[in-house]
């Protein structure tokens, strides 16, 4: 719709500074609410027959009857408007219907502070300073667990029939239960599809994890549309490779790298850890397995002396990091990429930590997924490597590989 440029110069005709145009009593506000009531009146109009002042060709006992006030909040401000009313009470608006106290746009605003780990108690006090309006603890709750449907929805979605690379982790939340507070382990399922990029494929919550949770879960995962998972990295959780064999009996179950670093740097002071983590990326990093293992040896007589748990729990561990040594260096980069799962974690733990408790399930699973919807936007290039680790896929796996 266009807007004749007199009209603008008209609107405009006595602005000096920015508070005349967006301030609280700025124009935009003034404007937004009359057009706003300007349109309920035309829809009053519409309802009766007739226009204001023109009783002369009313076909309709029911006439005009004042208005009321109401408050409305939209993305940016609250303002109150006059709501016509008809004497009959038959006339409902459209623009802001009965019972209406947010326009689109509101809601979203709420749930977006949520998403970055804002308490109710935060949100209402960001839309009192900003906006001037007190919102209540149930308007939060009702807004927010709107998303349970759609996280429900998202945990049910159809699957891609490949997946090359799948991580398994998990995050600790606390949450209430029969009124004290426990540790509650959420499980997550990042993938890696056929173009390289990120995807959850989802989240589960589970008081113990065995072979018959994660039965559960990979066929879960199988029922909603994946034939093969080439390769599947973890971080010794009880009972997956089992679960996950069974089902995909095919998929390469890996230690994960990441994982089995970081669990060896807890036992290194801050001064020492750039050193001891390069010698490791030399048993990991090594052409082949003979040679990991000769760097190993290396290893452990350089620093057993100090550190004595890191060798053995890397020798103890050997033959899940093995298979890692069948893969070319292209695909060892894609599978240990801290990108893929760390960088996940770190922001979901980051929301987590400004939320402290969270009152039952339902209310971690709105809040993860909510943060993992802000995160994913990001993944929109394919991880590093992938090229030339597609490429190596299609030679290893050349029975089983499709695009």
């Amino acid at each position: 719709m266009a807007i004749e440029n007199e009209l603008l110069d008209a609107l405009l005709k006595n602005y000096k500074k920015p508070e005349d145009l967006i301030g609280e009593n700025g124009i935009l506000k003034e404007l937004t609410k009359r057009l706003v009531e300007r349109a309920m009146s035309a829809e009053l109009t519409n309802h009766l027959g007739y226009d204001k002042h023109e009783n002369g060709v009313k076909t309709t006992p029911n006439s005009r009857n004042g208005s009321s006030k109401k408050t409305i909040l939209t993305r940016d401000e609250a303002f109150e408007i006059a709501v016509p009313r008809d004497r009959e009470s038959t006339f409902e608006p459209q623009i802001v219907k009965k019972h209406q106290r947010r326009f689109d746009g509101f809601d979203d605003k709420i749930i977006s502070m949520y998403s970055y780990g804002m308490t109710t108690r935060d949100i209402q006090g960001h839309l009192q300073d900003i906006y001037g309006v007190e919102v209540s603890p149930d308007l939060i709750s009702e807004v927010t667990d709107g998303v349970i449907d759609e996280v429900k929805a998202w945990q049910n979605r159809p699957l891609e029939s490949i997946y090359p690379i799948l991580f398994l982790d998990a995050i600790v939340v606390k949450c209430r239960e029969d009124k004290a507070i426990r540790n509650r382990h959420v499980f997550l399922a990042l993938a890696v599809n056929m173009e390289g990029q990120k995807e959850l494929l989802g989240m589960w919550m589970a008081q113990n994890e065995g072979a018959k949770f994660w039965m559960g879960v990979v066929t879960e995962l199988k029922n909603r549309g994946i034939e093969d998972i080439f390769i599947a990295c973890v971080d010794g959780l009880k009972g997956f490779p089992e679960a996950i064999n069974a089902v995909f009996p095919a998929t390469q179950v890996q230690l994960c790298i990441v994982h089995q670093i970081r669990n060896s740097l807890k036992y290194v002071p801050y001064k020492e850890k750039k050193q001891v983590a390069a010698d490791l990326k030399s048993v990991y990093d090594a052409d082949t397995v003979e040679q990991a293992e000769l760097n190993l040896v290396a290893f452990a007589e350089k620093w057993d002396g100090k550190y004595p748990t890191i060798s053995r729990q890397w020798s103890s561990n050997w033959a899940n990091i093995t298979p890692f040594f069948e893969y070319p260096k292209d695909i060892r980069k894609a599978i240990y990429t801290t990108n893929a799962i760390e960088s996940l974690n770190h922001s979901l733990r980051k929301i987590l930590k400004t939320r402290g408790v969270l009152p039952n399930d339902d209310a971690v699973y709105k809040l993860l997924y909510l943060a993992v919807r802000n995160v994913s936007r990001r993944w929109t290039m394919p991880i590093h490597h992938w090229k030339n680790a597609l490429n190596q896929f299609a030679i290893k796996f050349s029975d089983r590989f499709k695009l």
